[in-house]
């Protein structure tokens, strides 16, 4: 495991910045040159906007809800904004409830309006859009008392109502209906062994691809309190973060939603039983809590830009990693997945590999770091890592030795924006996620920056933009070999500080990063089949070169 620790320290070399830098306490901290170029999007959980900065926190574009949101939000393709929103449903009031979803165009107008809310049954927490333009959203049913102790619940821990998660694929149609047209429920893969009367009885340990109705064992309502959702297209697989037992899950999305209800059936042949699973093994009852890895984790993902592609991100809320300690980490895990999405399961009471993390970043001290719940954290396509520590609004950038390289304070709280120089409190971000400068939804749009949203600033701060103006040469001095079976390209021949960027045939960024040679492999296993496009940028030449992926 490659893990790093680093005191965060504003130096103030190759940033231009003014003497006011010492007093930030809001808006844009630190901007370097070494932060990944583009623009950011966060939803105050206080406030019922979205905004898009640039690295600078100067505001580009703004879309207004009458809902505060209910979580996450996310600018799409055609430059429109998908954001969850919290219609303040009555009977669902735990943490990150929702109740529906919303689609607005880049001017701000409302597109689609569609609400998941009643006694019943309310999305909360995440949504996901998919390739098909339909939309994936993390939903809580309930569960009668009875239900739940037939099911297998030990009556001493059941509730007066169970909320057991489903996953729901809509598809919109109008400007507030949609259609279900796929739909996993975790209620269909219980198993249980405390009641052979009762359903679902089994031996736990001998079932690691089914979900152990006792664990874990507290009267909660909210039983699992799965808070992320994200699709792999090429392995038609959907992972999420299921926060109660500290663990990510994967399914099979290529079911159909009565093969979903059953243990067989689909692409992998497991129906909706769990494909693979990480974080907790005593979640299915083979492993102590020193075999523990998650805390409270939230937005699980994979990595699809970089050269960490389909390798697996979390943020690590880190709660009680011990008696008396707790901090936040972000963690990358390497699955042990074949070609064809294919999991290496474990036999003879062996947990889910790998026995270890990827790469972990935390701080130093560690406990300079932490959010004890929402959060998450994405790659870019340089590798560098885009955080959000939400309960303190604190979003920021590392690369990959993490050092911080941006770091911004959201100013909104819920009595508005708040003066620079003030301390602010309340100032929560579910998420954030930066889009690159070239992002499909940006090409085209006005990102003229507009004032920051703090206060009476007089902060100033440079943009670093991608290098332009410079000889463009269409030949390439780097070698570059394209590898179908193993879904690589390898650039070799690589000059010092040479800056590579690749792009697929509609301007969307596939990688970047500043290497020093003399190679460097990229993974192309998300990468559809077509041509992409790479450029070598060196102190004086940009070189450009089409390849094939077949």
């Amino acid at each position: 495991m490659r893990k790093f620790n680093f005191v965060f320290i504003n130096v103030i070399v190759m940033i231009s910045l003014s003497t006011e830098l010492q007093s930030q306490t809001v808006g844009t901290i630190l901007n370097t040159s070494d932060s990944y170029d583009g623009y950011t999007l966060f939803a105050p959980m206080s406030n019922t906007s979205t905004y898009l900065i640039d690295n600078c926190g100067q505001v580009v574009n703004e879309w207004q809800s009458s809902n505060r949101p209910g979580l996450s939000a996310y600018l799409l393709e055609d430059g429109s904004l998908l954001r969850a929103k919290n219609i303040g449903n009555q009977t669902f009031t735990s943490g990150g409830s929702g109740g529906g979803v919303q689609r607005f165009s880049w001017d701000g107008t409302l597109l689609w309006d569609y609400e998941v809310s009643s006694t019943t049954e309310c999305q909360h927490h995440d949504v996901e859009y998919l390739p098909n333009g339909n939309v994936l959203m993390v939903v809580w049913e309930s569960k009668t008392q009875a239900e739940s102790i037939q099911a297998g619940r030990n009556s001493g821990n059941a509730p007066s109502s169970l909320w057991p998660d489903k996953i729901i694929e809509v598809e919109p149609n109008g400007s507030s209906s949609g259609t279900i047209v796929w739909e996993w429920h975790a209620w269909d893969h219980m198993i249980q062994d405390e009641d052979a009367s009762k359903d679902n009885f089994g031996v736990v340990s001998d079932h690691p691809e089914l979900i152990d109705i006792n664990y874990p064992s507290n009267d909660n309502s909210d039983w699992l309190h799965v808070n992320s959702v994200n699709y792999n297209p090429e392995f038609d697989q959907i992972v999420m973060s299921v926060h109660n037992t500290n663990e990510l899950w994967i399914i099979d999305h290529s079911t159909t939603t009565q093969e979903a209800a059953s243990h067989s059936g689909g692409t992998y042949g497991k129906g909706g039983d769990l494909l693979y699973r990480w974080g907790n093994p005593q979640a299915y009852d083979r492993g102590s809590v020193s075999d523990k890895k998650f805390y409270a984790q939230h937005d699980a993902k994979w990595i699809t830009e970089g050269s960490d592609v389909g390798k697996l991100m979390v943020f690590n809320n880190g709660a009680n990693r011990s008696p008396g300690t707790s901090y936040s980490s972000v963690d990358i895990i390497d699955p042990p997945v074949d070609a064809f999405g294919n999991y290496t399961l474990p036999t003879n009471g062996e947990t889910f590999m790998p026995s270890d993390l990827y790469w972990s970043y935390e701080a130093n001290p560690n406990s300079d770091f932490f959010s004890s719940n929402i959060s998450g954290a994405h790659r870019v396509a340089n590798d560098n890592t885009i955080i959000c520590e939400g309960v303190n609004g604190r979003l920021f950038e590392v690369d990959e030795s993490g050092n911080t390289v941006w770091e911004y304070v959201s100013p909104i709280t819920n009595s508005g924006a708040v003066n620079q120089g003030t301390t602010p409190n309340q100032n929560s971000v579910f998420r954030c996620t930066r889009y690159a400068a070239s992002y499909a939804g940006l090409s085209g749009r006005d990102l003229t920056p507009g004032n920051v949203l703090e206060l009476n600033s007089n902060f100033s701060c440079e943009l670093y933009h991608t290098v332009t103006g410079i000889d463009r040469q269409e030949y390439m001095p780097i070698q570059i070999i394209m590898n179908p079976s193993t879904n690589q390209i390898t650039l070799t021949e690589i000059n010092v500080n040479t800056w590579l960027s690749i792009y697929d045939s509609v301007g969307r960024l596939m990688f970047q990063k500043n290497c020093s040679g003399p190679s460097v492999g990229v993974s192309t296993s998300f990468w559809p089949t077509g041509i992409y496009h790479v450029t070598a940028i060196t102190e004086t030449e940009q070189f450009h070169k089409k390849v094939l992926k077949l």
